[in-house]
């Protein structure tokens, strides 16, 4: 069978950029070929976040919707051009969109991601394969992680013992044995980031440096491992809805002597020990770490010395995975084949995954 070429985008929780990607894709591999990471402009990033915070209007989210579809749009294009690629020969697109809001375990479970593939298709010329976490949850699901589904798919012939994490704005798991098991492990990246940018202004901590020169408070990073969702069983998923700086807020309100520098090196033990402690509930040999955090060296130095008997490794593509996830649903929608998730997310069973707006 040829090999057919889907674009992924993928916009996380981190809000750090846009990532594209174009991948070569069968039934036996997913090849990466092109990536680019697209800026995300600070005007929409603003007025994501405000969104996200409650303080917009229906007129305004779907103003949001516009605006998303026309910078996905934008990305592909860059992407296709600076490459040089004929439009034709791309089979589709796999858009994750930009998650606004995820409540699986809500009277009316939804989980809303933005970016109108509408607009994307209209302006590409490309079909796009969009939406695919709602039929997860009307089937009784979590709608999140996906990603476990094709770590399989990329990592079960490595290595019989591993385990892959995920590190965007929130960190998940993915156990790879006959029954795939995966779920959100917590924070990732999205309380350092918004820490250092309320003190110091910058996006994210680059390479842990401010955690670094900081103290860890013990008592504290206790009080945030006491967080209910730490306790909850698998399947189980979460997002700035739960994890936020108001979250912060309301377990700082005990540690005012505390300083900004000491409760980012807090925040660095806390994603890094909340990762090592699902790691160690399962017996792995190795394990490989993905998403932007993966470019954290103070975190990866901390998640291995909470692992000394697993060998941690960055894993290939690790700041394209989360894209590449969405190229190859992409492919697994167009060839109209199930997506092994349902022991993942609880949902009643596998299922064709996302909507073709051709």
């Amino acid at each position: 069978m040829c090999k057919e070429n889907y674009i992924g985008i993928m916009s996380g929780t981190s809000l750090d950029g846009v990532d594209v990607v174009l991948c070569e894709i069968d039934k036996n591999v997913c090849n990466l070929r092109y990536s680019l990471e697209y800026t995300l402009p600070k005007a929409l990033k603003l007025d994501i976040l405000a969104s996200i915070e409650d303080k917009s209007t229906l007129v305004q989210i779907a103003e949001l919707d516009h605006r998303l579809g026309v910078l996905f749009a934008e990305a592909v294009n860059h992407l296709l051009k600076e490459n040089n690629v004929d439009y034709s020969r791309i089979i589709a697109i796999g858009l994750h969109g930009q998650t606004l809001w995820h409540a699986p375990n809500g009277i009316y479970p939804f989980s809303m991601q933005l970016g109108d593939p509408n607009i994307i298709t209209a302006t590409t010329g490309i079909p796009v394969v969009a939406d695919f976490r709602r039929k997860d949850m009307a089937l009784g699901g979590q709608g999140a992680p996906f990603a476990p589904a094709f770590h399989a798919f990329m990592f079960s012939s490595i290595h019989p013992s591993i385990a892959v994490v995920n590190i965007g704005g929130m960190a998940n798991i993915t156990v790879l044995n006959e029954q795939i098991i995966g779920y959100d492990t917590g924070c990732g990246n999205v309380l350092l980031d918004s820490w250092i940018n309320k003190h110091q202004g910058v996006p994210y901590d680059k390479e842990g440096e401010w955690a670094y020169v900081g103290k860890l408070h013990k008592k504290l990073l206790e009080k945030m491992l006491s967080d209910d969702y730490f306790s909850l069983p698998y399947p189980k998923s979460t997002g700035r809805e739960k994890f936020n700086l108001p979250w912060l807020e309301d377990i700082l309100e005990p540690y005012t002597s505390v300083t900004p520098v000491d409760i980012q090196r807090t925040l660095l033990e806390f994603t890094a020990k909340s990762i090592s402690n699902e790691v160690l509930k399962f017996d792995r040999q190795k394990v490989f770490l993905c998403g932007g955090g993966a470019k954290n060296t103070f975190l990866i130095e901390r998640i291995q010395t909470l692992l000394p008997q697993v060998e941690v490794k960055i894993s290939p593509h690790a700041d394209q995975i989360e894209a590449m996830t969405f190229a190859w649903l992409a492919y697994k929608r167009i060839h109209k084949e199930k997506v092994n998730l349902k022991d993942v997310t609880g949902a009643r069973e596998n299922t064709i995954l996302g909507g073709i707006y051709a």
